[in-house]
């Protein structure tokens, strides 16, 4: 850890506070730490180990492909690399249309408003996105985003990006009282950005159709509207997939989920493509958007995009996924986990709300006063009742995901049951030992 610490400037943290364990290895749901011990990964680490750690099919087709061609740049053909955008096609019903590999998911998002803006014929279009949300950490994604955390470092209007309020149904902006009534509101604010600017300077909207750190599971409904407003105003859809694909949301991409109704113009890829294995993003372009832009110069560009090595773990991990039938699996388990969690929402009332359920993701909303809905802290700040539970988990050998007051509940899709239960056991203990004025009195 000290060598760490001194010599490596980690994201997301206060250099000089940073202290975390050292991962030596890991197989399966479990990593084994450096002093021995072994942690139950409640969070897939950052929402993209989906395929758990250290998956035998991955490491195997990393072997295979090392052996054949480390790396080529995308000036040049891979066999990989076309199978692989081939399949992506495939899986989203994108036939005829054209995949753009990244590194990850910022810079998928990133060249996905450029494709989006080219494609529209307005480069320098406004892009609408949410508050609350997050699509990475370059200068436009910090833009894109409605992070609390990054808003004094960007300017959204500069670049070209408005925000609109989100649906969020625990705390509608919109007061409203019932999720389809709050989803309603937020599409027709989205409508209404659209309207406000004139649609014919809005390349496109760009939004997560489920899964994000940012804790906002959207109403059912949301998603069919915002693609009916946007089909309306001839203004493109990008869906941020980065950590809702790969079936953490139950289907190989979350707005499948809504059939037809729900297919974007664009997609974004990154966490679970490779199962984070090696590191690569992915834009998927629909037919009618790259007939737009094939024959016109695409001005991006990247060192290591499409990269062998990357693409050959992609395909592995889609064959994982399909022969393993991991995505009908975290459909399943994810009911169970969520009807679990709803079960420890009535044991203690810190779980303010959880939202989820449609796969192997779910977010717990800790508040101080479940009948006022008062957060432990303001957003994105955290408690240090919750720092302090999530440090007693790790000492019992169990990693949750958390930010500000949210738990993320995010574990590998080929978790054990039996350890899956463990997990949710455990929270429920230290939930009563770090909030027991949130539990029963009839509860031990």
């Amino acid at each position: 850890m000290s060598l760490e610490r001194d010599f490596v400037l980690h994201s997301w943290c206060v250099p000089a506070e940073w202290n975390a364990p050292t991962v030596v290895g890991g197989r399966g749901a479990r990593l084994r730490l450096e002093d021995g011990r072994e942690l139950l990964d409640m969070s897939s680490l950052a929402e993209c180990s989906n395929l758990g750690h250290q998956h035998p099919r991955l490491i195997a087709a990393i072997r295979a492909q090392a052996e054949q061609l480390c790396f080529v740049t995308s000036a040049w053909g891979a066999t990989s690399r076309a199978a692989l955008a081939k399949r992506l096609l495939e899986l989203a019903g994108f036939e005829g249309g054209l995949v753009f590999f990244t590194l990850g998911g910022a810079d998928a998002n990133e060249n996905a408003v450029r494709i989006a803006r080219q494609a529209a014929g307005k480069p320098r279009g406004l892009i609408i996105t949410r508050d609350r949300s997050y699509h990475g950490a370059s200068y436009l994604d910090m833009a894109l985003s409605g992070d609390s955390r990054t808003a004094h470092q960007v300017d959204p209007i500069a670049w070209g990006v408005r925000h609109v309020p989100s649906p969020y149904p625990y705390r509608c902006p919109f007061g409203s009282t019932t999720p389809d009534e709050c989803g309603r509101r937020g599409a027709a604010a989205v409508a209404a950005g659209i309207d406000a600017e004139g649609a014919e300077r809005v390349a496109a909207v760009l939004m997560e159709p489920n899964a994000g750190t940012n804790g906002i599971v959207a109403p059912d409904n949301y998603w069919p509207l915002l693609r009916s407003v946007t089909t309306e105003r001839s203004v493109l859809l990008i869906a941020d997939e980065v950590m809702s694909a790969f079936g953490r949301c139950g289907e190989w991409f979350a707005w499948q989920r809504y059939g037809e109704d729900g297919r974007p113009d664009l997609m974004t890829l990154a966490k679970g493509l490779t199962g984070a294995t090696v590191a690569l993003g992915a834009v998927v372009i629909s037919a009618t958007i790259a007939r737009r832009i094939e024959q016109q110069m695409f001005y991006s560009g990247l060192t290591y995009c499409g990269h062998p090595l990357g693409c050959a773990v992609g395909l592995a991990a889609i064959d994982a996924y399909r022969d393993e039938r991991l995505i009908e699996r975290s459909r399943t388990l994810g009911l169970w986990m969520f009807q679990e969690l709803q079960r420890l929402q009535s044991r203690h009332t810190v779980m303010g709300d959880v939202r989820g359920g449609h796969g192997l993701f779910a977010v717990v909303e800790l508040v101080a006063d479940r009948s006022t809905r008062a957060p432990l802290a303001p957003w994105p700040q955290q408690t240090t009742a919750l720092r302090a539970l999530l440090r007693a988990a790790l000492d019992e050998g169990v990693s949750f995901g958390s930010r500000g007051n949210l738990l993320i509940i995010a574990p590998p899709l080929m978790i054990d049951e039996a350890d899956l239960a463990t997990a949710l056991a455990l929270l429920d203990r230290l939930l009563g030992r770090f909030f027991p004025d949130s539990a029963p009195e009839s509860e031990p």
